[in-house]
């Protein structure tokens, strides 16, 4: 499948500033990341963004964390000095990205932030013991402003998984972005959910089957309140990262479409690479440049369109570590 020209200039994606190495943490360090900066960064155009330093806090800065009880939304306060309270402050610049960034793809963050941790960032008591853990604020405020924006921590994608997971997201809401949110029709939708089928089946299979009886009563709804709908459930099941009985389970049906097209030994070449991948014995490339190789030269239409064969560039290899 040929790549679409929007990603070769670039999918905007947004990332925490100090992992673009921008010396912006209140130290007056940085935390630069090899990965977005020397292989992602040739895929995606970054937008760094500090939610602390917007919110007029300087570099250096006495550092701040979350306090609060379980249960309720934590304020972000000093360390040292519980007086300094930006709570107010960091919800303002987070509302406001979220209301003026609405043509990201996804955003990177850093890992254990009290602005921008993703999870597991560390809440304590009005006291200063340890209380429980959260997410941090710019990012709570990303989910209720922007719920469908794709997010994960740098740390977190030194897992073959989740990386593979986020990309394929970003890719996938970028398809979304060009293809369906700017012409908006209920064509425009339908199409979408075709060619995006089997990535679904992998990811969620119970999604896959509600999403497709919601469309076929979605022509009865008002246009934009079906495509709300069906973009934040459908963003939300592919944040589910896909295993392998999910997968094997979508490449038996795209193997199905070859089955009258190819004979007997290539179809047991097929189902052995699917079983090898099943157990565990090679990686999701395998069977998908096999599957790849006869989809192109005798599948239809239809299943050449479906983006789980190539959800994401090749040339990231991906889909060789899981």
């Amino acid at each position: 499948m040929a790549e679409p020209a929007a990603s070769r200039e670039g999918i905007p994606v947004g990332i925490s500033a100090c992992l673009m190495g921008e010396q912006v943490r209140y130290n007056g360090g940085h935390k630069r990341s090899r990965y977005c900066l020397e292989v992602l960064q040739d895929r995606f155009a970054f937008e760094p963004f500090c939610p602390e330093l917007e919110a007029g806090l300087g570099v250096p800065r006495d550092p701040i964390r979350l306090v609060g009880l379980q249960g309720e939304e934590p304020r972000v306060q000093g360390t040292r000095d519980p007086s300094l309270d930006v709570t107010e402050r960091l919800a303002e610049v987070s509302e406001d990205f979220a209301a003026h960034h609405r043509h990201l793809r996804g955003f990177i963050l850093m890992k254990g932030s009290p602005s921008c941790g993703l999870e597991r960032v560390k809440v304590y008591h009005p006291n200063g013991m340890p209380s429980h853990a959260d997410s941090g604020a710019f990012v709570r405020a990303l989910r209720r402003h922007f719920p469908e924006l794709p997010l994960e921590e740098e740390a977190r994608m030194n897992d073959p998984v989740l990386r593979e997971n986020f990309i394929t997201r970003v890719y996938a809401f970028d398809d979304w972005k060009r293809r369906v949110e700017a012409a908006p029709s209920y064509h425009a939708l339908l199409q979408f959910h075709s060619r995006q089928k089997y990535l679904l089946m992998a990811h969620h299979v119970e999604a896959y089957r509600e999403l497709g009886r919601y469309l076929a009563e979605s022509s009865k709804l008002p246009l934009e309140e079906a495509m709300a709908h069906y973009l934040q459930r459908f963003m939300a099941a592919l944040g589910r990262p896909a295993t392998r009985k999910t997968h094997a389970n979508a490449l038996m049906h795209v193997l199905g479409y070859l089955r009258e097209a190819v004979d007997a030994e290539t179809r047991q070449d097929l189902l052995a690479a699917i079983e090898d991948y099943r157990l565990g014995h090679v990686h999701l490339v395998v069977p998908i440049r096999l599957l790849n190789h006869y989809v192109k030269r005798h599948g239809s239409d239809y299943i050449r369109e479906q983006t789980y064969l190539d959800p994401h560039p090749y040339e990231l290899g991906l889909r060789n570590t899981i």
